[in-house]
């Protein structure tokens, strides 16, 4: 079968269309092959944060359908860096600019960016559907909704905001030194453990530093993957929550959003019905070209792989030490 080594700020994953499979997956065995694959110690190179399984769609106006399962096999509703890869394969291999993916709950517009820097292709995603609702993002904490509130459960002074797009995301605003301690992975693998009443289903946890009014620092814990290079619903439902609670004068207007990764670029957008969606603007990086037996890949075996580097991860890691200075 052929895969595609790829990555969004960082956030990596195998691309599997099924066209290019060797033989049709069962459930358990895409499932199984995604947690073989993607294991950090004796996965394929390193493993990667899950795979992106490309499958056709149903949906009259999508081109086709992006499946996201994470490294530990369970299945995301969405992953705003995994979409703009796919964007990416499904362009070139259609030869088109702008069209629709069919995603777990919706068929979302992509479109074909200029170049962050040579090399350094990028692509624009739509991000939603937006809810707020706690019973929508499997929330227990006795409220209809959370925006800026303290939760003593989760923390002494930190306040939290909640929102699915559609994978949930709990955030926090903070300063630097909170942002870089180990209070992020303590809570987020509390309300990731399956016992916690708050988030039975697990939630995302986001703490935010904001650098500038148009300029934020997003750092995630992901569920079903723990911390990772970047999250990009996480980076859009955090701009989300900074329009909202500080800098509503920057909707429809581009903000910068870093990450452990390198950056992205996303617009706050709000439909005439008051829905907002969120426009994800960043890089979609083919890291290698791979071949590899399934019944191999299955069992764990990569002995015998066929594994080709592009030129743009050289280029990608270019970009990023420049946008450092």
């Amino acid at each position: 079968m052929k895969l595609l080594k790829v990555h969004g700020s960082g956030n990596d994953f195998y691309l599997l269309d099924e066209e290019n499979l060797d033989e049709t997956l069962t459930e358990d065995q895409l499932r199984m092959l995604t947690r073989k694959l993607c294991d950090r110690t004796i996965g394929l190179n390193g493993g990667a944060d899950g795979v992106l399984y490309v499958c056709p769609s149903q949906k009259k106006e999508a081109l086709a359908k992006m499946r996201v399962i994470n490294a530990d096999g369970s299945e995301a509703s969405m992953c705003g860096n995994g979409l703009r890869t796919v964007a990416r394969y499904l362009s070139e291999k259609y030869a088109l600019d702008t069209f629709k993916v069919e995603t777990m709950y919706a068929q979302l517009a992509v479109e074909k960016q200029l170049d962050l820097a040579k090399d350094v292709m990028a692509f624009g995603v739509e991000i939603s559907p937006v809810n707020f609702n706690a019973k929508q993002i499997g929330m227990n904490l006795g409220c209809d909704e959370l925006l800026e509130q303290n939760v003593p459960e989760f923390d002494s002074d930190l306040k939290f905001s909640a929102v699915s797009v559609p994978n949930p995301h709990l955030i926090t605003f903070c300063n630097h030194q909170t942002l870089i301690s180990n209070r992020l992975g303590k809570l987020a693998e509390m309300l990731n453990d399956g016992k916690n009443p708050y988030f039975p289903d697990g939630v995302n946890v986001s703490f935010v530093e904001v650098l500038a009014k148009d300029r934020l620092f997003v750092r995630t814990y992901e569920r079903g993957v723990g911390y990772t290079n970047a999250c990009g619903t996480a980076m859009s439902a955090s701009s989300l929550m900074h329009i909202l609670l500080n800098a509503p004068n920057l909707l429809e207007q581009r903000l910068t959003v870093l990450n452990p990764g390198g950056m992205v670029q996303t617009i706050v957008h709000q439909k005439q019905d008051k829905q907002y969606f969120i426009s994800l603007i960043g890089n979609a990086t083919v890291v290698a070209h791979i071949e590899i037996k399934q019944v191999a890949a299955l069992q764990g075996d990569f002995s015998e792989v066929f594994w080709q580097e592009t030129i743009e991860q050289d280029a990608y890691e270019k970009f990023i030490t420049q946008l450092e200075k």
